[in-house]
């Protein structure tokens, strides 16, 4: 894994002058973050080699460098999912390019269904912990030398000190924000109205097919993370309604102006 993360970070280095120190992974309809990027330069990637393909149709596939808020980053604009047939391994290979190319802060978002019930559509939550109920561990087999601890704490996984810029953000630029801990599944079919109630039941506010294989490679790898989750649609175990991937992506989309503001301001920050 170390040797295709050096070939992939080798090529990236040819084709962009920013040398990143934060990375950011957008989720499905988050991409309006990119149009933000100083000094963009935008590499497909089925053009970096060892990148595994964007296969969802509404993730554009592209990595974009430059600068935001005066900051070099590397952006994610989509993500890979265990349900496309990804191992975690492939899932978080972006993840150990990022750190490579010097990467030592991380912004994840995620577009999520809703589990508690005072959360609405289009609503923010900054993730203050997970749940991983995922098949699959991108730390799971041979340790290789030189990454990380075989058994990896993950005390503050999600940092405090980032939350509370983000809290402190979302109060002086008038961004609602609920904390809340994300649930992660393996997908792709939505969730039945007995997993809903099971997941509320163990302590999920929000469930999700993403973003815990990439932070719990970004842990292992000594990066600090700050997660974001976009509340797309409800699962109240006992009003759950039919929903259609559309009206998923739908709320995304108009959240974007809010979580675009708030990462930019976070940014600055950091």
């Amino acid at each position: 894994m170390k040797d295709k993360a050096k070939q992939a970070a080798a090529y990236i280095k040819e084709h962009t002058r920013i040398r990143p120190s934060m990375g950011i992974i957008l989720g499905t309809g988050l991409g309006r973050l990119t149009k933000s990027i100083r000094n963009a330069d935008s590499i497909d990637y089925s053009s970096i080699p060892n990148f595994p393909a964007a296969t969802v149709g509404f993730h554009r596939g592209r990595l974009i460098t430059g600068t935001l808020r005066g900051k070099p980053v590397m952006t994610m604009q989509g993500r890979f999912h265990y349900y496309e047939g990804y191992g975690a391994r492939e899932i978080v290979l972006p993840v150990l390019v990022m750190k490579l190319l010097g990467v030592r802060t991380l912004i994840v978002s995620n577009a999520s269904g809703g589990l508690n019930p005072d959360f609405r559509p289009g609503d923010l939550m900054l993730i203050k912990d997970h749940i991983n109920l995922m098949p699959d561990n991108p730390l799971r087999g041979p340790l290789e030398r030189g990454l990380g601890s075989r058994f990896p704490d993950l005390y503050d996984c999600y940092n405090s000190k980032l939350m509370k810029i983000a809290e402190q953000t979302g109060r002086e630029h008038k961004i609602p924000l609920h904390k809340g801990v994300y649930a992660a599944v393996a997908g792709p079919n939505l969730e039945t109205s007995a997993e809903y109630r099971f997941l509320r039941i163990i302590g999920a506010d929000a469930v999700g097919m993403s973003t815990v294989p990439e932070v719990l490679m970004a842990r292992f790898l000594k990066i600090k993370v700050l997660g974001i989750s976009v509340i797309t649609d409800m699962g109240i175990a006992d009003s759950v309604k039919s929903v259609s991937i559309v009206k998923v992506i739908k709320p995304a989309a108009r959240a974007e102006p809010k979580l675009t503001e708030l990462v930019l301001n976070v940014i600055a920050r950091c």
